[in-house]
């Protein structure tokens, strides 16, 4: 479906200067990006599309650089065990004291790629070892990106110290927010899109990926902030 997301903002559009681009709007079909621009723009030369309009900045999703370890060296909690483990990532002893299995490890990642979701990520770097994990990335939807160059991939620890809940914000592991866009925002390109309730990316730097208020990936609106 042909959809225009409008918000006080577009970055990473192209010709964006750093501090954000005069661009307001993205229009999207199916899952692709087909145009970007004012707002009035898109809207006059799509009057069939629907329209989402949100409050803050619209930015390509982020990419979760330690997507492997989270997922695959961490247990995620069920709500329902919130009270006995705490809402944290579990690793080491408190991972290890669990004695999960295949089921156990599927159900965790899928808790951990929503609330990838919830921070804005469309995109995680693998690879993933577990077939559950696997199982589980391939079927959210996720763009998975091959192993960075620096280093290679280290696979995770199991005596690791526990993995603190910024592992879930792309933007912690980066020296600046655009740094962490999975792709660049182009007409032609994926309508990957997360939105953060931010004006510009100095405030996006400062409140952190907690702050998004919607993810779209592939065109699909799988995350909105209630």
């Amino acid at each position: 479906m042909l959809t225009i997301h409008a918000a006080d903002a577009v970055h990473g559009a192209p010709d964006a200067a750093d501090s954000g681009s005069d661009s307001d709007s993205v229009a999207v079909d199916g899952g692709v990006v087909v145009a970007i621009g004012p707002y009035e723009e898109l809207t006059a030369a799509r009057p069939q599309a629907r329209i989402r309009r949100w409050s803050g900045l619209i930015t390509p999703g982020l990419l979760n650089t330690g997507a492997p370890a989270l997922l695959e060296a961490a247990y995620h909690p069920d709500p329902r065990e919130v009270d006995q483990l705490g809402g944290d990532p579990l690793t080491g002893a408190a991972l290890t004291a669990l004695g999960m299995d295949d089921a156990r490890w599927g159900a965790s990642a899928r808790r951990g790629l929503q609330r990838m979701l919830r921070h804005g990520t469309t995109a995680v770097r693998g690879p993933f070892t577990r077939p559950a994990v696997r199982t589980a990335v391939a079927r959210s939807g996720l763009r998975v990106h091959a192993p960075g160059p620096a280093g290679g991939f280290a696979a995770p620890d199991p005596q690791a110290p526990p993995v603190p809940a910024t592992g879930l914000d792309p933007l912690m592991s980066v020296p600046e927010p655009a740094d962490a866009f999975a792709t660049a925002l182009t007409v032609g390109g994926p309508a990957d899109l997360a939105v953060f309730g931010v004006t510009d990316l100095a405030a996006l730097r400062a409140e952190g990926a907690g702050s998004c208020t919607a993810t779209v990936l592939g065109g699909r609106l799988v995350f909105r902030r209630s």
